[in-house]
């Protein structure tokens, strides 16, 4: 039969391997006919029938089958182009009237795909992905997706059995985006694309800019509209602008959601989740809560550190928009939201980013660059500028769709250098023959001066585990970018050293004041993370030292310390009532230790310290310079006593922290103050309402002109075993 179509490019379309579907897929003047001819073709390979409806008219002209596969035509005289749809008969025998999907134009403009190709679009997100749309009155989805090494991407789903040589997508060379609008189509349509390489067979993969996903095991990715949420946190963002986040109170809450608490033997949902967090972290005093990666990924034992979805809260808990009214929620409640951030590397799951279009596009070709040894994953090529623009416009996503306040990114140093746990022989020097990696670092200050500049008030928050320089300094300055690091050198010694025997810690008090010589060199936040809780490490509770009530002592002792050293804090769920066990993400927190005295204390101290905190600006409203701490005492080793003064701004505005590191109580502890007058005691960890023994100095002290540590007046303390103790002065008669 003579047709309108080279044979070549039916068998090429119905193969699914012609270059240029939307060359002769849908209208188009019919080049091989004498005379002006308009053909429009379709591959329809489940229909029986097909029919050319004119929209103006209503005239219906029946397809021609030209090929077994599915393949139908219709030719038209006079050679100008009318408005379609098809009336399809399926094999099932209904009749479907459907807009064709190569009758629409492209979905990108111009500088779309400029923006795109130079790997410069801050807002990638609303360009590629899925979303729903309209295009002349036809409501529909559109899809954009980044594979310039691809032969062939399409579009496949339930709509079209999964078939990839049904809706081929539209090509531009340049930024090597594929794009495609499928009319018909809604939210919540599953989907994927097949990926044609330029070698093998073609497969799937889901898609690195779904908003939404299936629940693991599943792994396809869902049409899901952004900017449905109503937001009524108008009053916490416009307050966030005119915060300055290091000399205000941060007391952060690290979470893991699906463990936290469990309804009917199962995680909470989001909206669950919305009804009691808040109200348990505003009770708690907390300012912050950071969850561990809520980005999709497909191994619950990840913890969320092997990420698959980077633009989808993961779907174990609900929607996205589920997850945007938790966010909403702990924002009228007051509390700030911190997300972990892995920008490190990715899984090598076959439905994810590696090999993504049959290369290696988002990672490094060469494995002594583009795969982590320790973790069995692929690393960014952070010198490639798509994918950069990939990571920065995913981070300005977080931010402006969803409302977070920070980005705790994960494992930093892995990504500053190239020999990160390497042997000689593995890795490949930079350009100047060191080990740094200079595209990363590149990489952190675009993105730290990018969010800086988009979202005042918004913090990005560097877990950096090494000596590096500059990590909080500003990129204009040479440093990387970052508001806070994590303060890991701190956490490890101040782990070391409450792990040994009190009677042994007069040997190991250097731990403890060591962090002080550089506590100001960075912005800091003081961890105790899900990462010291686990594999082995044991508990908060139980890393301490005695019998149970000495640990109980020990662990109120640390979190007092902790509190008042300068810096942030940041706590992992359990340890602020001290659970037992190791964290598991397999199951909920053991919240019925409460019903125990010693747990109930704990919980209630770290209320305490945090209403305290939040109170006492000496506390936190200096935390940068050295002009906020001064010791008062480092030296005294036999007892294992330490004690510091905390200043704010204003004259007399400070407390003083003693700490006893022994089970031992002190009568007539001398002590030198800077004022005279009276010394209100406003928190002991030794108190009875704590579960402590109940040691101390009836609620105030007043100072004697008796010298002492530099000072001419002292007072004389009783000092509980294992405690922390602070104090503050009241109306004293003199300021210096």
């Amino acid at each position: 039969m003579a047709t309108a179509t080279p044979a070549k490019d039916i068998r090429l379309i119905v193969q699914g391997e012609h270059p240029n579907p939307f060359g002769f897929l849908g209208q188009h003047r019919a080049a091989l006919i004498e005379g002006r001819r308009i053909v429009v073709r379709a591959f329809l390979p489940t229909a029986r029938e097909a029919w050319v409806l004119d929209v103006d008219t209503g005239l219906e002209t029946p397809m021609v089958r030209v090929d077994d596969a599915g393949f139908f035509e219709a030719v038209f005289p006079g050679g100008e182009r009318f408005p379609y749809r098809l009336r399809v008969l399926g094999e099932d025998g209904v009749v479907e009237e459907l807009d064709d999907p190569y009758s629409f134009p492209p979905v990108l403009g111009e500088e779309d795909l400029r923006l795109l190709a130079d790997g410069c679009d801050q807002q990638l997100f609303r360009k590629l992905g899925a979303h729903p749309w309209s295009i002349d009155g036809v409501s529909g989805v559109r899809f954009a997706v980044w594979a310039p090494n691809a032969t062939r991407v399409s579009v496949v789903g339930d709509f079209n059995e999964w078939d990839g040589r049904r809706f081929p997508m539209r090509r531009h060379s340049r930024a090597g985006v594929w794009d495609l609008f499928l009319p018909g189509l809604t939210a919540g349509t599953l989907y994927k694309y097949e990926i044609k390489p330029r070698h093998g067979a073609p497969f799937v993969k889901a898609d690195p800019v779904a908003f939404r996903t299936e629940v693991r095991p599943a792994t396809a990715s869902i049409v899901h509209e952004l900017g449905c949420h109503a937001w009524g946190d108008e009053d916490w963002m416009e307050r966030r602008r005119l915060v300055d986040a290091a000399a205000a109170p941060m007391s952060i809450y690290e979470i893991h959601l699906g463990s936290w608490r469990w309804k009917d033997n199962r995680p909470m949902t989001y909206l669950e989740l919305a009804e009691q967090l808040p109200a348990y972290i505003a009770e708690m005093g907390f300012t912050h809560v950071e969850f561990l990666p809520v980005m999709e990924h497909p191994f619950d034992p990840s913890w969320g550190y092997q990420v698959t979805g980077y633009y989808a809260p993961t779907s174990r808990f609900g929607t996205p928009d589920e997850f945007k009214h938790l966010v909403d929620q702990l924002h009228q409640a007051g509390i700030g939201v911190l997300l972990d951030w892995v920008p490190a590397h990715f899984p090598r799951d076959a439905a994810g980013l590696r090999h993504f279009d049959g290369t290696a596009l988002y990672e490094h070709h060469d494995p002594r660059m583009g795969e982590h040894p320790d973790w069995g994953t692929m690393i960014f090529n952070y010198g490639r500028n798509e994918v950069r623009n990939f990571l920065v416009a995913n981070a300005i996503y977080w931010f402006e769709e969803f409302h977070i306040d920070g980005l705790r990114v994960d494992a930093v140093a892995s990504m500053l250098y190239l020999d990160y746990s390497r042997e000689e022989g593995e890795w490949l020097p930079n350009r100047y023959g060191g080990r740094e990696n200079l595209e990363a670092i590149d990489f952190f200050r675009e993105l730290n001066s990018t969010i800086r500049a988009l979202f005042p008030g918004g913090l990005m928050i560097a877990e950096e585990s090494t000596a590096w320089g500059g990590v909080t300094r500003l990129a204009d300055w040479g440093g990387l970018g970052f508001h806070f690091k994590w303060n890991m050198g701190w956490m490890n010694d101040f782990l070391r050293f409450i792990e040994e025997e009190p009677v042994h810690r007069k040997y190991h008090l250097g731990l403890l004041t060591f962090s002080l010589i550089y506590a100001f060199s960075e912005t800091f936040i003081l961890p105790i993370s899900h990462d010291e809780v686990v594999h082995g490490k044991r508990s908060l509770l139980d890393k301490m030292p005695g019998d149970e009530w000495r640990k109980f002592a020990n662990l109120r002792l640390s979190l007092g310390f902790m509190w008042t050293h300068p810096g942030k804090q940041l706590l992992f769920m359990g340890s602020e009532f001290g659970q037992w066990s190791e964290w598991s993400e397999a199951g909920p927190l053991d919240w019925w230790l409460l019903e125990k005295p010693g747990h109930a204390g704990v919980q209630r101290w770290v209320r305490d310290l945090n209403h305290v905190y939040r109170g006492e600006e000496a506390l936190w409203r200096r935390d940068t310079t050295h002009e906020g701490f001064e010791w008062i005492d480092f030296h005294d080793v036999e007892n294992s006593v330490i004690s510091f003064r905390r200043k704010g701004e204003k004259p007399g505005d400070e407390v003083i922290v003693i700490c006893n590191f022994t089970p031992v109580p002190r009568f007539d502890y001398r002590l030198g103050v800077p004022f005279t007058g009276r010394y209100r005691e406003i928190l002991n960890s030794d108190s009875e309402i704590y579960g402590g023994s109940n040691l101390g100095n009836q609620g105030a002290v007043e100072a004697e002109e008796i010298g002492s540590h530099g000072h001419p007046w002292s007072i004389s303390l009783v000092l509980p075993p294992l405690a922390t103790v602070v104090l503050k002065p009241a109306s004293p008669d003199s300021w210096r």
